[in-house]
């Protein structure tokens, strides 16, 4: 309760005031019920919370509200933070093992205190000994926890070849791997460092490009894949359609109340733990609705990372300035480099290993253009002309007739 408490006809009574009076009526054995009721509907609190404020008052001596202090991270536990590489969870963990005269704050409450203190510039220590010359920097991925198996293919590039589907291509295509392209792993980089900081950031490119593909395969890989929610919206929704999607992303498990404020405070109470909210298709989304998303963000009480992604969206966030201009990273996810095609097929899929390169460059001319969307529908197209056969063999001949097909009509 403030200091000052508001009287039924709008004046103010300092709380001060208020208790004094109750505790003269009632060292003098005049202070009866009726008082605390009036005292209780003039101010506009419970009878329970007048008692308890004489009770505070008799017990300290003092009239005055108590100050209420913040939750603030000591030296030692900041130190501590450090040790644990961040992980807020494992911070709590010891604390709470530890014990100690100071109470453990809630998981929310030790998140957003932590999240605002690294806002303002409080250095986390890790321990980890200073770069020097000729030294190689430890992985960002692995300092986030996040393990990744890779192999090196022809020219020093880099791919992962996964032995799970984690990441599903756009078309079904049976015995595909996540190739772990550098515009996959530059946007598995990006995804980690915003869900490890709560920020925004947005991907962006030309449809096909493998966007999606990325984006699914670097959720997958985040330390804590229980707390992303991928928002699905429609075409240019309004903001009362983005709440209730929004609501039934957070799953809250009830309809949002009528009033729009009422239901933006479920939403950021849903919004206290850390989340990362993913929406795909962001093109579709008009000005109002990306200022909602600005505005629950932003929010003091929320800490969630927001990742965009979709072709053409760059264009949608000029529309709101407020936002674009809190975005970490803009990622550009580009179509595949002739010279990196045939390697990143093979990798994609083991049909292109024995292809030539003649071919490959020939498809890729022709049709491919470096997109990797018609590059997995070229290949499910193949994979549907070799089915079943013992001895098949991708020649120009099959390569000429599966593309016929995704030339569509003159």
């Amino acid at each position: 309760m403030n200091q000052d408490v508001r009287a039924g006809r709008g004046a103010v009574l300092p709380r001060a005031l208020v208790v004094r009076r109750l505790l003269e009526r009632q060292q003098a054995g005049e202070l009866s019920t009726r008082h605390v009721r009036a005292v209780a509907e003039t101010v506009g609190v419970s009878e329970r919370t007048v008692w308890r404020w004489l009770e505070q008052a008799k017990a300290s001596g003092r009239v005055e509200a108590p100050v209420r202090q913040g939750y603030a991270v000591s030296d030692e536990v900041w130190e501590l933070l450090g040790e644990v590489g961040g992980n807020v969870s494992e911070l709590r963990r010891r604390l709470v093992a530890a014990g100690g005269e100071v109470p453990v704050p809630s998981m929310s409450t030790l998140c957003r205190v932590i999240r605002r203190d690294r806002r303002a510039g409080r250095p986390l220590l890790t321990g980890r000994e200073p770069e020097v010359a000729g030294v190689r920097r430890a992985d960002p991925l692995s300092e986030l926890g996040l393990n990744v198996v890779a192999e090196r293919g022809a020219g020093g590039q880099v791919f992962l070849r996964e032995q799970k589907h984690l990441a599903q291509v756009p078309v079904l295509v049976p015995d595909a791997q996540v190739v772990h392209t550098p515009a996959v792993r530059s946007v598995l980089r990006t995804v980690a460092h915003a869900a490890a900081v709560g920020a925004v950031v947005w991907l962006y490119g030309d449809a096909g490009q493998g966007k999606t593909v990325a984006l699914q395969y670097a959720l997958s890989q985040l330390p804590h894949p229980a707390r992303v929610r991928r928002v699905h919206v429609g075409v240019h929704p309004t903001v009362p359609e983005l709440r209730r999607v929004l609501a039934e992303a957070l799953e809250l498990g009830r309809r949002l109340p009528r009033g729009a404020g009422e239901a933006d405070l479920m939403l950021v109470d849903a919004l206290r733990q850390p989340r990362v909210l993913v929406l795909d298709e962001a093109q579709r989304l008009p000005g109002p609705a990306l200022e909602f998303l600005r505005g629950l963000w932003d929010h003091p009480d929320t800490d969630t990372a927001l990742v965009l992604a979709g072709a053409g969206s760059e264009r949608a966030l000029r529309r709101v300035p407020a936002l674009a201009s809190r975005v970490l990273t803009w990622e550009l996810v580009p179509r595949l480099s002739p010279r990196e095609v045939a390697t990143v097929m093979a990798a994609f899929h083991p049909l292109w290993e024995d292809v030539s390169e003649d071919d490959v460059v020939w498809v890729d001319e022709h049709v491919g253009h470096g997109n990797f969307r018609t590059w997995a529908k070229l290949t499910s197209h193949l994979t549907a002309e070799i089915y079943g056969k013992s001895r098949a063999v991708v020649d120009r001949r099959l390569l000429e007739r599966a593309c016929a097909r995704l030339m569509g009509p003159l």
